[in-house]
């Protein structure tokens, strides 16, 4: 078993590592293909992260505990209800402006997405380094963790690629979004875990990511020639299977 402090620190470490992407985001010599290069990854990271949560939420609503098969109603509810929330709630907020999403807001709500996941990553570390400590399923989802963050930072910096002037002190805050969550939920875990809780937020999480994938789509396939659209969906792909292979250490 690890101490709290322990367990406090290494999720810090695992929440953390999302600045690691930092210099790489930040660079300026980004033209117009390599930053429709960069968004398409970040949309490709973003659709892998969506299927790896609901993977995660698969286990506690396919339980088999209505009549030994099918799914569990509660679970299903609570996933339902987080998820039409994540989503209603930035389709309310940009819908309020005709203007659409800022890059600034965009990346907020997409920083709130990892955010979210990030968090049941953290209950999940939690919990397991006060069952086990940093052994076997712990150390896997410290190493593991470590590296599906380090590309979380693609998706967040993502509206800001192509500016000549990126806004260092925004998206060290944003990254802070997203990343502190996965020291809260390890602080959390710790002490609690519930199932519920955890589909409150993957579902939460899902609903935000899988809103805020539409307007990047949107703007990577804006004043789209033929070589452009290839790189669009080259991108995409690579970022998806980036994301499956940390996901694999």
């Amino acid at each position: 078993m690890l101490g709290f402090g322990l367990t406090v620190a290494f999720a810090a470490v695992m929440g953390f590592s999302i600045f690691l992407s930092l210099p790489v985001v930040m660079s300026k010599r980004t033209g117009e293909m390599r930053t429709k290069l960069f968004n398409a990854v970040a949309i490709g990271i973003l659709v892998f992260l969506v299927a790896d949560v609901f993977a995660n939420a698969t286990g506690v609503i396919y339980n088999g505990s209505f009549y030994s098969y099918g799914s569990s109603p509660y679970y299903d509810l609570v996933f339902a209800v987080s998820l039409t929330l994540g989503f209603a709630v930035l389709y309310l907020a940009e819908n309020r402006s005709r203007k659409g999403l800022s890059p600034t807001q965009l990346a907020t709500f997409i920083a709130l997405g990892i955010g979210f996941q990030n968090l049941t990553e953290g209950l999940l570390f939690g919990s397991l380094g006060a069952l086990i400590g940093l052994t076997g399923a712990a150390l896997v989802v410290l190493v593991g963790f470590v590296f599906q963050n380090v590309t979380e930072g693609f998706p967040i910096a993502s509206p800001f690629f192509g500016q000549v002037e990126k806004k260092a002190g925004v998206l060290f805050a944003l990254f802070l979004l997203g990343g502190v969550p996965t020291v809260i939920g390890g602080a959390v875990g710790f002490y609690y875990s519930s199932d519920a809780f955890a589909m409150v937020f993957d579902g939460l999480a899902i609903g935000t990511m899988l809103y805020v994938i539409l307007p990047m789509l949107k703007n990577a396939f804006k004043d789209m020639d033929y070589a452009k659209q290839r790189m669009v969906y080259a991108g995409v792909f690579i970022g998806f299977v980036l994301g499956f292979l940390v996901n694999l250490v």
